[in-house]
């Protein structure tokens, strides 16, 4: 039987490379986009190739590599993404853009160019990575949160336009996980040393950092996804995160919102 074929978007680090190496375990033919890729950086079991999801041109030479490496996609994984934290009134708006272009434009770039080929089959599986902020916010993780809202919908809406064509979709919610890359948690310029929400900022901060420092463990994502693609049914979603965060989620469905609000606010005032 084939091996089936999956295309995977920033897979050099984090999520993303601990991703493409479970799925490269599991029996998967593994094609691994990131930027990095042809610098030197490498994800074991995968065939890598250069990938920026913000360059169109980018996309069409990792796809044209792809195919005639292996042929069309049976799954896309869009895992590419970056953070910037700062306040949402100060976030300059190219760091907005940068966030959305990489998170959500970046996914749904993918898209347009691997569902053509699934479609044409009658078959095919696309996961998409939101987060746990993709459900609630969290203070000074604005621009990320906004992506990560737009994942969500946009992935509900494209089930459901798929579904009559054989293609699943699924939507990963990952709480906070170790193995997380400096290089795409920046901190806004617009957080400057006279700034109003400076002290909050840095205690915000520095929560959020040791959060995900002892988050998860990613190899227990990557092989959770892994399960979930050689099943015949997707599942719709799948939240991977510590029980706290899974009861954030029911908190903020449940609580009135001042409540919720002066629970989650306090969390991120903490000391540490």
């Amino acid at each position: 039987m084939k091996q089936q074929v999956v295309w995977i978007t920033g897979a050099s680090s984090g999520l993303g490379l601990h991703t493409a190496q479970a799925l490269a375990k599991s029996g998967f033919t593994v094609v691994a986009g990131a930027r990095s890729f042809g610098k030197g950086k490498s994800a074991e079991g995968c065939l890598c190739l250069p990938l920026d999801v913000t360059s169109p041109q980018s996309i069409d030479a990792f796809a044209e590599a792809a195919i005639k490496a292996f042929g069309a996609p049976d799954i896309l994984v869009n895992c590419a993404g970056m953070l910037i934290l700062g306040a949402c009134e100060s976030y300059p708006l190219d760091e907005l853009r940068q966030v959305m272009e990489t998170n959500f434009f970046g996914q749904a770039a993918m898209i347009s160019k691997a569902l053509p080929l699934m479609r044409e089959r009658g078959h095919g599986k696309i996961v998409n990575f939101s987060s746990i902020n993709g459900l609630l916010g969290i203070p000074f993780e604005g621009a990320y949160t906004a992506s990560k809202h737009a994942i969500e919908g946009y992935s509900e809406c494209l089930a459901l336009e798929t579904k009559d064509h054989g293609i699943q979709i699924m939507v990963v919610e990952p709480g906070d996980h170790q193995s997380g890359s400096q290089a795409y948690r920046r901190h806004s310029r617009g957080i400057t040393a006279d700034s109003p929400y400076k002290q909050a900022f840095d205690r915000g901060a520095a929560v959020i950092a040791h959060d995900e420092a002892n988050g998860s463990d990613p190899d227990v994502l990557g092989r959770k996804i892994a399960k979930a693609l050689q099943k015949k049914r997707l599942p719709r979603r799948l939240r991977v995160a510590k029980w706290d965060q899974h009861f954030a989620v029911i908190l903020h469905d449940l609580l009135p919102t001042r409540i919720f609000d002066r629970i989650i606010g306090s969390y991120y005032r903490k000391p540490l």
